[in-house]
């Protein structure tokens, strides 16, 4: 392989473990996404004393995500859920999702 080449693969390779960080300002609108939650769903959805709302810290991401996108695509009924969830982007509430989900 020639020197230029070589180089060239190799600040690809590097640069290709960068993509996988999420930079601190990243991470903190993805925490922000999720905190919008709270109201509703307490500090990291693990819900509210004595409330009939839904603990969404016990789902995984992959069921929450589920969840988020039946509520906006109407497939699942709710009061304020359908509303709220057609406010957001699929990417945001896959990042509220991963955010608030169960961690394995």
């Amino acid at each position: 392989m020639k020197p230029l080449a070589s180089r060239f693969l190799l600040i690809l390779s590097l640069s290709g473990s960068c993509w996988a960080q999420v930079s601190p300002v990243d991470q903190l609108y993805q925490q922000s996404l999720a905190a919008t939650c709270a109201n509703c769903h307490g500090t990291n959805g693990k819900g509210l004393p004595n409330q009939s709302i839904p603990l969404i810290s016990q789902l995984s991401s992959e069921e929450l995500l589920a969840q988020l996108l039946a509520y906006k695509s109407g497939t699942r009924p709710g009061t304020l859920m359908p509303q709220l969830a057609k406010g957001y982007t699929d990417a945001q509430l896959e990042s509220i999702a991963n955010q608030l989900g169960k961690k394995p």
